[in-house]
């Protein structure tokens, strides 16, 4: 029982760092887009924690694997294969050439991030 709980609390504590590394992604991309940022910096800024994210991500999926809750695994394992999917073609850093002309498409895919973590910081909140 205590086990259990002391998992819960970390998963809780993982989603936060997840949570907020995407709306600090997002909040990158968006003074990006209002000129607050230069591309080099909003392009370090992003890849600078793009990669621990993707380990949060892949280590709270597996867990959920290892600790026999398959509903919550099947709900992070469609985003970490994805993040898996970006690693291998080696598309998960912005390159400072081209972060403009992805702009739109960034923002939309750290929009989705958000909600999905949001949504797994609900389940997880209440388990």
């Amino acid at each position: 029982m205590a086990w259990d709980l002391i998992f819960w609390v970390v998963c809780f504590f993982i989603n936060i760092a997840l949570l907020a590394s995407s709306f600090y992604q997002l909040l990158s991309l968006s003074d990006l887009e209002a000129d607050h940022l230069n591309p080099f910096e909003a392009s370090t800024r992003i890849n600078s924690i793009v990669l621990p994210e993707f380990l949060l991500q892949g280590f709270l999926c597996i867990s959920f694997l290892l600790t026999w809750h398959w509903f919550m695994f099947l709900f992070t394992l469609p985003i970490a294969a994805y993040h898996l999917m970006l690693y291998l073609n080696q598309k998960h850093l912005l390159d400072v050439t081209e972060i403009f002309r992805d702009l739109n498409t960034e923002k939309k895919y750290r929009f989705i991030k958000l909600a999905v973590y949001l949504l797994l910081f609900t389940v997880v909140l209440f388990s």
